[in-house]
């Protein structure tokens, strides 16, 4: 059985303030990302042709999806397209995300 339990996993730093956990199979993938907070700002907007689920796990932020944004609290969620461009800017100390994407982004796997 293949699991991922976050105080085992090894976290990559991806920026300062920002690491992550994942997980994956052939045709899924997780990614637990822990962020500082809270910023002034958005992260700059960034698209990838893999559909996105992200569930906030802890803290508050600002979704940004396309020309769309709202304010989401912990166990609320939003969903990102194929291709369409999306940030987050974190409103609390700490954010958790919980990103599922399929198919798996190559990109992270390379990054271990």
């Amino acid at each position: 059985m293949k699991t991922l339990k976050y105080d085992q996993a090894e976290s990559f730093k991806i920026a300062e303030g920002v690491e992550r956990r994942l997980a994956y199979t052939d045709k899924m993938m997780i990614v637990i990302v822990d962020f500082d907070g809270p910023t002034a700002q958005p992260d700059p907007p960034h698209s990838h042709p893999h559909d996105q689920v992200s569930y906030v796990a802890a803290g508050e932020i600002i979704a940004v999806v396309g020309d769309e944004q709202e304010r989401l609290k912990e166990g609320d969620a939003f969903l990102v397209p194929s291709g369409v461009p999306h940030s987050v800017q974190r409103l609390t100390r700490h954010v958790r995300l919980v990103d599922c994407f399929t198919p798996p982004r190559e990109d992270m796997i390379a990054q271990q």
